[in-house]
Parts: structure tokens; sequence; C-alpha cells
């Protein structure tokens, strides 16, 4: 008789196809990056939910805030790769931080894209003691007041930072940045009147309250629930374009099957009406893709922001 001798990775290659085949067999873990009550937070919450339900299986949310994503991020990426510890992601995360600082992830072999979920409508708000009523009186008043206004941001490197740079550099202007832990805390700030300005869906509820003014929408379309309210292209600026959506990504090594598997749960959970209800109602909307062409997005958005950040000189601070 011969004794046949196994290596621990093809123990693990031979025992992988079950595993796959039976995942999922308990509950799922989901690392959101930021803290709670922001659009991620949010947005991640009603998708996931109903997809773990679609699984037969229950889904915990783990939020792991700071480092603009990167503490999560990292924790996420030493997990198992079995399919049971998943991670949120941002267009931030994946395209933008890599260009403005150092970071503990390489988000192109670190992990796998599984499915962008959603969009952001997100929107330029002011307090209302900033006397502007249009992006054009807006823009005029930061001229007068070179370094006296200022915007908050869901934090360093993320996409509601850039946004202010980028109109910095279109309009001219000179919009001090705020950089927050979550953009539920800049928009508490802005209710308050500590600052004036803030680029993100946050606001939104406090637009249609009426409690914040709503200058122009970041995205292609007008949003459905405050139509009045023109896109910022049409106002002259947003250009360079880029919205904020929401994706989960997996360890890397996790199963092709398992991660397939998840992505169609995802897919189907974005038909239900229940969850367009409460997206639509969160300010965001589905905009489903699998794996393959969320990683083609977040090559073309990467290559896209890099040479926004390089072109502007934008720096960490």
């Amino acid at each position: 008789m011969h004794r046949r001798y196994f290596t621990a990775s093809a123990l693990a290659a031979l025992t992988r196809p079950a595993a796959a085949d039976a995942w999922p067999s308990r509950q799922i873990k989901v690392v959101i990056p930021y803290p709670p009550g922001g659009p991620t937070d949010i947005s991640t919450r009603i998708v996931m939910e109903k997809a773990g339900q679609l699984l037969g299986q229950p889904v915990l949310f783990d939020n792991k805030g700071g480092a603009s994503g990167m503490i999560g991020a990292e924790y996420a990426k030493t997990q198992t790769a079995d399919g049971y510890t998943l991670l949120a992601t941002t267009v931030a995360m994946l395209a933008i931080t890599r260009h403005l600082q150092p970071i503990p992830i390489d988000p192109d072999k670190d992990f796998l894209t599984v499915a962008r979920m959603s969009t952001s409508w997100a929107a330029l708000a002011v307090h209302p003691s900033v006397p502007a009523t249009t992006m054009a009186e807006f823009v005029d008043y930061v001229k007068a007041n070179p370094g006296k206004v200022n915007f908050g941001s869901s934090g360093l490197a993320t996409i509601t930072h850039l946004y202010g740079e980028i109109l910095n550099l279109e309009a001219g202007i000179k919009l001090v940045h705020v950089p927050y832990k979550g953009s539920a805390q800049a928009t508490q700030d802005l209710l308050g009147g500590q600052i004036q300005a803030q680029f993100d869906q946050t606001v939104l509820p406090h637009v249609v309250a009426g409690r914040l003014r709503g200058l122009a929408m970041i995205s292609d379309a007008r949003w459905p629930r405050k139509p009045d309210i023109p896109t910022l292209r049409e106002t002259g600026y947003g250009k360079q374009g880029g919205e904020s959506w929401f994706g989960i990504l997996a360890p890397a090594g996790t199963a092709p099957a398992i991660v397939d598997r998840m992505a169609k749960a995802i897919e189907e959970a974005l038909k239900s009406p229940d969850v367009l209800d409460k997206l639509d109602k969160a300010g965001a909307k589905a905009t489903f893709l699998g794996p393959a062409d969320m990683r083609a997005q977040v090559d073309k958005e990467s290559a896209m922001f890099g040479d926004i950040i390089r072109r502007a000189n934008i720096r960490m601070q």
C-alpha cells in the first residue's frame, strides 16, 4: 500500500467545492466601514437584510468606522475567505482614496467584487443662513467670502470630499473642507449652522422638510422627489461626472460559486418593491452590477478620479 500525503492547500482545494455548495449554512456578517446612520450604512442594511432573507440566513452588520473606511477594510481582508464575512464598500474606498494616501489594502488584489447595489441621489445643500438660492448666487457668495464658507464631508478622501474640491476648481472658489467621521455627523452640524454646505445623500430629507436649501443634484438626472432642483451639470458645473455608489466585496480567495450566489441574491433583493421603496426614501436608487461589471466600473472610475486628483493637485491635509 502506498500512503498519500496532502498539503494543507491541497486539502483546502478538495473541500472548497463542498463548502461552496453548502453555503450559506449560518449567519453572514457584513462589515460596514463607516459609522451608523450614513449613506453606506443605510443602503447596505436595506439591501443585505433582504438578500439574507432570500438566502435563508440572518445578516449581522458590524460597523467599524474610521480612517476613511480603512479600519473596517483592513479588518475584513484578514477574515477567512468562506463567504461568511463580507465588506460594504464605496466608490471612494476603491477608486479615490488610493490616489491620495497610502492605504492598508490593495483594492485590486485583497478583495473580489461581488455586486454594486445602489447609487445615491446626492445634493449640494446649504444652511438657510447662506444668502443663496441658486448655484450662481452661491458661487458669487463664496467668491466674496474666500476661505470663510465651510463644507462638511463624511471624511478625508471620500467622494463627498472630492465633490467640494472639484467645485473649487471648476468655479474658481475656495470652500474650506471640514472632514467628519461619517455623513450623519456632518449633516447635524450643517443643520446647526456650524458648517455652511454639504455634498451628500443625508441632506435630502432635510431639504424636503425645508430645514436645508438644495441648490443642485449631484447626479445625471433630477431627483423625482424634488424635480425643481437642477442637476449640478445643468448649472454649469459638475462636468467631471462621478456618482456615489455602494457595493459589496468578499475577501480574496472566496469561492466563485459563493460570490455568484451572493450577487444573484443581491440582484433579486433589488427587485423587491419594499427594498426599492426604502432606498428611494433614503435618497438612493438601485443600480445593480454583477462581479465582472462592477470590477470594470471600479477600474474605469479609479483611472478617472486619479487623473482629476493629479491635475488638480489635491492633497491629504
